[in-house]
């Protein structure tokens, strides 16, 4: 059983590493500054891409990347390079959606981008598989208990991402300024461009 101080250690933990900046936040960033709507999407995909590592650790699938090198070099290739897929499609189509005459952000898109660059980073997985045992005593590490501990993570996850698209949208709104919003997005899809990379440089 997963009890309320195990909860608020595991929560506190949980909130450090979401205030602190990777592919999820400049991803959500990217779309954020486009529209809330976009920006929700893409961070609630983030937090379904968390619960299912959480599902994948409570049913050992995770271990394999632990164990296996391949499998988890495998993984981060495919990571890297959807990664380096966002960035420049997103460098490419910068600012297009800010104009008036530009296409809307598409919810679905914005999600499934969330849920896939969280479900190719095997960091998380391999968070939920080093970090879950230690808050819960000896004898009750089974599905529900890290299924519990996933779902806390991504609620924290979703919570504060919304939080930063919600801020990204209104600054923009402000500025209501297009060669800004261009550069944002630039910026924003550039630096996901050089996560991708960076991943696939650490494997060479």
């Amino acid at each position: 059983m997963v009890t309320w101080t195990v909860v608020v250690a595991f929560a506190g933990l949980c909130l450090l590493l979401a205030v602190t900046p990777g592919p999820d936040t400049f991803l959500v960033l990217r779309y954020g500054i486009t529209s809330v709507r976009g920006g929700a999407a893409a961070a609630v995909g983030c937090g379904l891409g968390s619960l299912c590592w959480a599902a994948a650790v409570a049913l050992g699938l995770a271990a394999v990347l632990a164990s296996a090198a391949w499998a988890f070099t495998a993984v981060k290739v495919a990571g890297g390079l959807y990664l380096c897929y966002l960035g420049v499609s997103g460098f490419v189509r910068r600012g297009v959606a800010a104009r008036p005459d530009g296409p809307p952000v598409r919810a679905g898109a914005a999600l499934r981008s969330g849920l896939f660059s969280c479900l190719l980073n095997p960091k998380v997985g391999l968070f939920f598989l080093a970090v879950a045992p230690q808050f819960l005593p000896a004898g009750t590490v089974h599905v529900g208990t890290v299924m519990t501990l996933g779902l806390i993570d991504g609620l924290i996850a979703v919570a504060w991402l919304v939080a930063m698209a919600f801020v990204a949208a209104r600054v923009v709104s402000w500025l209501r300024r297009p060669a800004v919003t261009r550069t944002l997005d630039g910026v924003g899809s550039a630096v996901l461009a050089l996560l991708g990379v960076g991943a696939l440089v650490t494997i060479l």
